[in-house]
């Protein structure tokens, strides 16, 4: 089995989840199975669909009848439950995290830390690439790109550098970026701005914030009462819109009142402050420090 991703915060999932034997439930982020294996331990007759839309993914999916796997991008939640003839689900479990092989799959793109090709498709038949995405994208899209995913504040001195060595040639690979990013950041932090940089590049590609959005949309309509969301973010821009989707049902945390005034919520917060990893855990899978869990109950 392909190592992907050592499953953050399992126990608190599994809770959060309060799996029923015979419910059903999606496991949005199937990665290496991790999540959905300790998943189907607790199903007796339940359903459980695994969701991934990397090729390599399918590799790890077990062999169970109670597990389905669906080969595709989960802000499809909802037409794939459909063909599946799942009108309702008692929960679903995202971890946003991008998975331990894509970095350490040095031909994928994914790390600064690595000579690739300029790729960083989870979905390599999708047809926007890294390679694509510094190439041609206006001074002004490299400059919102990486303010907006990589809050640096260096973003428009970024984007020239970039337009600068483009007109030259184009720029193909992960060491050719690189060399022409690294000087604009501080040396005692460069590893975190260089992460923060590829980081910005890999969600324009896969429209990451986009699909996080119809997602959560989806998934609102298909809970049913009393159905759980369990999500696992990484960084904040992520973690702000499942912050304010959870306490008001919109993307801006804005909260509807009716005529008399009360709250139009469609959630019960189950935690009020995020769950993080402990000491043990972070020690034992370093890659989870920055991950926090939000748990919501749909009413």
């Amino acid at each position: 089995m392909t190592q992907y991703h050592t499953p953050a915060l399992l126990e608190a999932c599994l809770e959060g989840l309060r799996i029923d034997s015979s419910g059903t439930y999606v496991d949005a982020t199937f990665g290496g199975g991790g999540h959905s294996r300790a998943i189907l331990e607790k199903l007796k007759d339940g359903m459980l669909y695994g969701f991934d839309q990397d090729d390599d993914a399918v590799e790890n999916t077990p062999d169970n009848e109670n597990f389905t796997f669906v080969h595709h991008n989960f802000r499809f939640i909802r037409h794939f439950m459909r063909y599946h003839q799942v009108e309702e689900l008692d929960g679903i479990l995202a971890d946003l995290g991008v998975s331990f092989h894509h970095f350490d799959a040095a031909e994928r793109g994914f790390s600064f830390r690595y000579e690739a090709d300029l790729d960083m498709r989870m979905n390599r038949k999708a047809s926007l690439t890294a390679k694509q995405v510094i190439n041609e994208y206006a001074v002004d899209e490299l400059t919102d790109l990486f303010r907006t995913y990589a809050d640096l504040r260096n973003a428009r001195k970024l984007a020239h550098v970039i337009e600068k060595a483009r007109s030259n040639s184009p720029i193909k690979t992960t060491s050719e970026l690189s060399s022409l990013v690294e000087p604009e950041f501080p040396s005692k932090v460069r590893s975190k701005f260089m992460a923060r940089f590829f980081q910005a590049i890999r969600m324009e590609v896969n429209k990451e914030v986009q699909a996080l959005e119809e997602f959560l949309l989806g998934g609102l309509e298909l809970l049913k009462p009393g159905g759980r969301f369990v999500i696992i973010t990484y960084h904040s821009i992520e973690d702000r819109l499942v912050k304010n989707f959870f306490k008001s049902g919109n993307f801006q945390g804005k909260i509807e009142k009716d005529f008399y005034g009360n709250a139009q919520v469609p959630f019960k917060l189950i935690n009020r402050s995020v769950i993080i990893p402990d000491e043990e855990e972070i020690e034992r899978n370093p890659r989870s420090r920055s991950a926090k869990l939000r748990i919501a109950e749909k009413l």
